[in-house]
C-alpha cells in the first residue's frame, strides 16, 4: 500500500513538473500560479500542495531529480565524464527551463543547488586521476582543488547556459578532463623535479 502510494505520489510530481516546465518556458516563476500550473494535470489547487510547499520547491524538485541525477548516477564510477557530460546535455535541451530558473532563484542559489552534487563527483576524479599518477596530495591539497575545480565547472554552467560559451557539452567536458589531468600530472612531475633537486643538494653537502 505504501509502495503503490509512493508510485502516485511520484507519478503525480512528474506530471506537475511537465506542466510547470512548459509555463517555465515563457513566464519567470513570480508569474506562474498554481491555479494555471495544475489546470493542464486536471487537478485542484490544493492538490498541489500535498506534494510540494511553494513553485520554487517543485523547482527545486525537478532540477534534483532531472539535473542532479546524472551526476548521483556517476559519482564513483570511472566514467564519471558521463555525469557531467549528460548534465551538460541536460541545461542546453531545457536552455528556457534553466534559464528561468536562473533568473528567479538567483545564481547564488543555484550555485548551492549544484555546488555539493559537483562536489562529491570532483573529488572522486581527483583521487582516481591522482591514483593513476601515482601522487598522493594531502587532505587539504585535495579539497582545494576540488574547491578550485567546483568553483570552475559552476561558473563554466552558468555562462554556458547565458550562451557566453561557443562549445558543445562534449567539447567542454573534454576541456575538463585534459585541464584536470594536465594539473594533477604537472603537480606529480613538479614534485619529482623537487625531490632530484633535494638529492642534488644533499649529495653535494657530502
Amino acid at each position: 500500500m505504501k509502495e503503490r502510494t509512493y508510485e502516485a505520489s511520484l507519478e503525480t510530481k512528474m506530471q506537475i513538473c511537465v506542466s510547470l516546465k512548459k509555463l517555465m518556458a515563457h513566464k519567470p516563476l513570480n508569474k506562474i500560479t498554481v491555479s494555471e500550473l495544475m489546470e493542464p494535470c486536471g487537478m485542484a489547487r490544493q492538490h498541489f500542495y500535498y506534494h510540494f510547499e511553494d513553485i520554487n520547491d517543485a523547482v527545486r524538485w525537478m532540477l534534483e531529480n532531472e539535473a542532479i541525477a546524472f551526476l548521483h548516477r556517476y559519482e564513483g564510477s570511472v566514467y564519471w565524464q558521463d555525469g557531467l557530460l549528460q548534465l551538460f546535455q541536460y541545461i542546453q535541451d531545457n536552455r528556457a527551463v534553466c534559464l528561468c530558473a536562473l533568473h528567479s532563484l538567483g545564481r547564488n542559489h543555484l550555485k548551492r543547488f549544484f555546488q555539493t552534487d559537483l562536489h562529491a563527483i570532483t573529488r572522486n576524479n581527483i583521487q582516481a586521476v591522482c591514483a593513476q599518477c601515482y601522487y598522493t596530495p594531502s587532505e587539504v591539497e585535495q579539497e582545494m582543488i576540488c574547491r578550485f575545480y567546483v568553483g570552475a565547472l559552476v561558473n563554466t554552467m552558468e555562462e554556458f547556459l547565458l550562451g557566453e560559451i561557443p562549445l558543445s557539452p562534449q567539447e567542454i567536458i573534454g576541456f575538463v578532463d585534459r585541464v584536470l589531468q594536465a594539473h594533477i600530472r604537472g603537480a606529480r612531475a613538479f614534485l619529482d623535479e623537487h625531490d632530484m633537486d633535494t638529492e642534488g643538494c644533499s649529495k653535494e653537502e657530502e
